[in-house]
């Protein structure tokens, strides 16, 4: 069982329910330490007077808020007497229609379970009021002697705690991108035709069908460079589109969808059948690819198969030469 980042008690009305917080994501970021090119020396940072070049005990670092000419110095205790201290308390003071928070306010996701068995049915009880009238119960808390405001709201069979910017927080679109336009009057034609482009684009949200690509290049790179290979140089970005084109661009892409969308058809079964979704056609690809057909692999998963199987000059190689070096080294 995970550790609770905040333990409390959530209240609504004169209804009390003792909860535990976890933490509903983690990073997967890949870290890499800071070495002198050439050594394997670690390189740290270091609180150092900017003034003498001295380093400075952390015991001797006080807080100093820039007032212009000089600083306003601020002790640590005097930060921890002001600070509301670590609440036990987290108070819904009214529910809001979940669809009125907009997407912008929301920052961390957070779990929500009872403190114990014995409060499942109080537990239950919000949840179940909460999925059925469409709402979001908005409180504060505090956690580590800051104060949040915060959302919680059933999904799924449990209840998620999302924490929300302050309002101040919000920065103003036309202020800070200096390149947004007015309203532009847009073409019927070219409308329907992009209109007509995102359906056909139009998937269902499926998460486990997305992952992280660059930070597998970044492990291919680092595996490569272990083993003095090289990697392959991802595709350059493409080129904006220009506007004399853009309903030619609009329709190319469309044809391109549809072609995509036979191709996902085909491999469903033929018509008539469902679309299956990326994560089942991908696992089909898997099992064809075990059974020995690379050709149905794409670039990429063959070169991750020629850097697993360690074959020189993987990176210089065509697709067909890739194919041919797996079958070879099988």
């Amino acid at each position: 069982m995970a550790h609770a980042v905040w333990s409390g008690a959530l209240s609504f009305g004169l209804v009390t329910l003792p909860v535990q917080m976890f933490a509903a994501t983690e990073s997967h970021t890949i870290r890499f330490n800071q070495l002198q090119r050439g050594t394997s020396d670690r390189v740290r940072n270091r609180r150092v007077n900017e003034r003498t070049g001295e380093e400075v005990p952390l015991t001797e670092i006080v807080k100093g808020y820039d007032v212009g000419e000089d600083y306003v110095v601020v002790e640590p205790g005097e930060l921890e007497d002001i600070a509301p201290g670590r609440s036990k308390s987290l108070e819904i003071s009214g529910f809001v229609d979940v669809d009125a928070i907009d997407p912008v306010y929301f920052d961390k996701t957070y779990y929500l379970g009872p403190k114990s068995k014995e409060y499942a049915k109080v537990y239950a009880l919000l949840h179940e009021a909460l999925a059925r009238s469409g709402r979001a119960g908005i409180a504060t808390f505090v956690m580590r002697n800051r104060e949040y405001l915060v959302a919680v709201q059933a999904e799924g069979d449990l209840l998620t705690l999302h924490t929300l910017h302050w309002a101040d927080e919000i920065r103003d679109p036309r202020t800070e991108v200096g390149t947004l336009p007015e309203r532009e009057k847009v073409a019927e034609r070219e409308l329907a035709t992009a209109v007509q482009l995102v359906e056909a684009l139009s998937v269902d949200w499926d998460p486990e069908s997305y992952h992280d690509t660059y930070q597998e290049k970044v492990l291919d790179l680092v595996r490569a460079k272990r083993a003095g290979g090289t990697v392959e140089k991802s595709e350059p970005a493409p080129k904006s589109t220009n506007v004399i084109d853009l309903m030619g661009a609009l329709q190319a892409s469309i044809e391109k969808a549809k072609g995509k969308g036979e191709a996902r058809g085909e491999a469903g079964g033929g018509e008539g059948r469902k679309v299956r979704p990326p994560t089942q056609l991908k696992e089909a690809a898997r099992k064809r690819a075990k059974a020995g057909g690379l050709e149905e692999l794409t670039k990429n998963e063959l070169y991750r198969r020629a850097t697993d199987a360690g074959i020189p000059g993987r990176s210089h190689m065509t697709r067909d030469e890739l194919v041919k070096a797996l079958k070879r080294a099988s």
